[in-house]
């Protein structure tokens, strides 16, 4: 299957934090968007890997993904080597996108940082012919991603360009509260942690909203980019 758009997170739930407004807003366009999560975010303070596999089940469904799949890579303690980057290329080369989304380049939690530079550096990588990898028994053809874009996570990071989700805050607050065992609940008795406090959840809404505010929208989610972004002309901005 070739997708449009592929996007990885480190833990289940990152791509939902990050750019479910804009997956959501491609998938209404028809474009085809897949997402590969790392880790089950087994080290996660609350819930665990069986009830994060089902919560990312639900939110994908809620998204209208084509393909959702989890590499298995150790929680907190995967690197940027050899072994993990032919992982993150076998995915790549199978779905072919022409574009990646990741984690953002810099966060409060390490996993996102490594992750960022993992993905960017396979993307690269994905594309050597000489650099051979195997699915299913079948030999897979080298493929690099024309763009790939950085979402923006824990820290206000500036964005190099926004997306505008009006018309999607509300879905995309359903998928991330698929993540019933992550976020605020008043009725809780589980430890807390930084993101499930209510400020945490709030800040979901006014982010898209300060970023809509900043680009002349109502809600938008904002990205950085790896090299110099370029238009047609100026009237392809909003």
């Amino acid at each position: 299957m070739k997708l449009d758009i592929l996007a990885f997170g480190a833990h289940p739930d990152d791509v939902e934090l990050g750019c479910a407004g804009t997956i959501l807003k491609e998938v209404s366009l028809g474009k085809k968007v897949g997402i590969v999560d790392l880790t089950r975010g087994e080290l996660g303070t609350r819930g665990s890997e069986e009830i994060r596999d089902e919560e990312a089940a639900a939110a994908a469904k809620i998204l209208g993904v084509s393909v959702r799949e989890n590499l298995g890579m150790r929680d907190g303690f995967f690197v940027n080597d050899e072994k993990h980057q032919i992982e993150i290329i076998k995915m790549i080369r199978k779905y072919q996108p022409e574009i990646v989304l990741c984690n953002a380049i810099d966060d409060r939690h390490i996993d996102h940082g490594k992750a960022s530079k993992l993905v960017s550096d396979a993307c690269f990588l994905s594309g050597l012919m000489k650099i051979e990898t195997e699915l299913n028994g079948e030999q897979q053809s080298a493929w690099r991603p024309k763009l790939v874009y950085h979402y923006i996570q824990w820290k206000n990071i500036e964005p190099d360009f926004v997306v505008d989700i009006t018309g999607f805050t509300d879905k995309k607050i359903e998928a991330i509260l698929a993540y019933r065992s992550q976020f605020y609940d008043p009725n809780s008795t589980e430890p807390e942690s930084p993101i499930t406090s209510k400020n945490f959840f709030e800040s979901l809404n006014y982010r898209s909203r300060d970023l809509g505010r900043l680009s002349g929208l109502d809600f938008a989610e904002g990205f950085t980019v790896e090299r110099c972004l370029a238009v047609n002309s100026l009237g392809d901005l909003l």
